[in-house]
């Protein structure tokens, strides 16, 4: 696959097709995805609801190239994950998804502003590059008087917003949030999911949400349940 498909920008154009995902254990073989088509075009906005343990995570990770698909493909943009080696799907990750997870996962002895400058240090920009972006995403979260604080020194949706922050600096093409408000109150979850949906319009991504939350996931113009390993549309 050419370099050309890793680091474009843009929305990323997601294309799953026959996709099956099965977990072996205790001799018993556990289908979660079965043999799914589904289509998020590149802009979207999809929220994914159903019961614990359907499988919403699982086709989140394997859209985000955390795991691999047991059958089928997936193509993210042009490129089908099931058919490029590591290193590929390596790269394909960092530079064109990011993920926001229930659990914010800041570094606790770096600032806010030094937690949302690694990635764009890991990819390679200055130290002056990382700092400028850094800074720009999390004053457009409403943390420019809180870059030099530590998130022992911030509330729960304060460093959720960071978490925020660091997935979006990179600009990706596609953004993945597994219950991103599913540990804070009503009022904050509230919040904290405007200005996740803000940023997104802002950014253009696709952007694809597993909640418990009807009242949220209604709140995007597409939206799907997992029942039994397939997806169906309550848009």
């Amino acid at each position: 696959m050419s370099g050309d498909v890793m680091l474009r920008s843009g929305p990323v154009h997601i294309q799953a097709k026959g996709l099956s995902k099965v977990y072996h254990k205790g001799g018993q073989a556990i289908e979660v995805l079965r043999e799914v088509d589904l289509e998020v075009g590149p802009g979207d906005r999809v929220s994914i609801v159903g019961p614990s343990g359907c499988g919403k995570s699982t086709f989140l990770h394997l859209v985000g190239l955390l795991d691999t698909p047991t059958s089928g493909r997936l193509l993210l943009d042009e490129l089908d994950v099931t058919r490029v080696g590591n290193r590929g799907l390596h790269r394909f990750r960092n530079f064109r998804v990011g993920f926001i997870f229930q659990a914010h996962n800041l570094l606790p002895e770096h600032t806010a502003l030094s937690n949302v400058m690694i990635p764009v240090q890991l990819a390679g920009a200055s130290k002056v590059t990382a700092q400028k972006r850094a800074t720009a995403l999390l004053e457009m979260v409403g943390l420019g008087p809180r870059l030099q604080h530590k998130p022992g020194e911030l509330s729960g949706g304060e460093q959720q917003r960071v978490a925020i922050a660091r997935a979006l600096v990179m600009g990706p093409g596609l953004v993945l949030a597994d219950e991103p408000t599913g540990n804070l109150d009503p009022v904050t979850s509230d919040s904290v999911f405007e200005v996740l949906l803000d940023l997104n319009r802002q950014l253009g991504s696709t952007l694809v949400m597993v909640t418990h939350s009807l009242e949220l996931a209604r709140r995007f113009p597409r939206q799907l349940q997992l029942v039994r390993g397939q997806f169906e549309d309550l848009s």
